[in-house]
């Protein structure tokens, strides 16, 4: 049981609340930062433990618990900086900029308190002119073959959404380096379940994710994972999602 007497022993952020809310923090380090985590039957490797969590608090608008985590993951070497800047940029095709502006304040905070230099290598691969194509084969990739140049087939007063799904979140993001396929899809159905009222999304993702190669058991681990810092009924919904997308 973590020592609350030492609060240097705390973890996810709570050595900050221990002076003013000790129990609080014994409480919620200890069940986020030890129980959760080492649980056999939802354990993650470290770095797809730390990404999922990255991107969850983005879902919910956890900035300072966000701030807190990165610089955990850095401090475990968990994370790479530019993996963290990832989930942040793919974030803004879910969230929006209003609700991911505030992160990259939080992200270059840790980064300057961990001597990151910055701005950090370049990831993009694609041109304004290319990302159209690219980003189609990645919607392809995940979601079949009915996704190819789907604004001509689809109803045309949303062809322009479907053109823009095409370009900007999949061809401006999913086509970056930095992060894979698998931890692009991992991270995304993370930001939907986290932010909720997305469950038709979260199924289509959690449909993504088993037709990358991840499994039903690797996508309940990952709700486990972050259950703590986006609370039950969306861990439970997220779950139902899982379920809906594996039938």
């Amino acid at each position: 049981m973590t020592d609350i007497t030492d609060t240097s022993t705390l973890t996810c952020g709570m050595a900050q609340l221990a002076p003013t809310d000790p129990e609080f923090a014994e409480r919620f380090a200890y069940f986020a930062g030890e129980e959760v985590p080492s649980e056999p039957t939802a354990e993650l490797p470290a770095r797809e433990r730390y990404l999922a969590i990255l991107a969850a608090l983005l879902g919910c608008q956890g900035a300072d618990q966000f701030r807190v985590m990165l610089t955990e993951a850095l401090g475990a070497e968990a994370v790479t900086p530019v993996e963290a800047r990832e989930v942040i940029y793919q974030g803004t095709a879910y969230l929006g900029i209003g609700r991911t502006r505030p992160f990259f304040s939080a992200m270059n905070e840790a980064f300057a308190e961990k001597g990151v230099e910055l701005p950090l290598p370049a990831q993009g691969t694609t041109t304004l002119e290319t990302r159209g194509a690219a980003g189609n084969q990645k919607q392809i990739d995940y979601f079949g073959e009915g996704m190819r140049e789907n604004w001509k087939t689809g109803a045309p007063e949303r062809a322009n959404v479907n053109r823009w799904l095409a370009e900007n979140c999949f061809g401006d993001y999913y086509t970056r380096a930095g992060l894979s396929d698998l931890d692009r899809e991992m991270v995304t159905f993370c930001y939907l379940v986290a932010q909720g009222g997305c469950e038709p999304q979260a199924t289509a993702h959690a449909g993504a994710n088993l037709n990358l190669g991840r499994t039903k058991d690797f996508l309940y681990r990952v709700v486990m994972q972050i259950l703590p810092y986006i609370g039950y009924p969306r861990s439970l919904n997220a779950l139902t999602c899982i379920d809906n997308a594996a039938k």
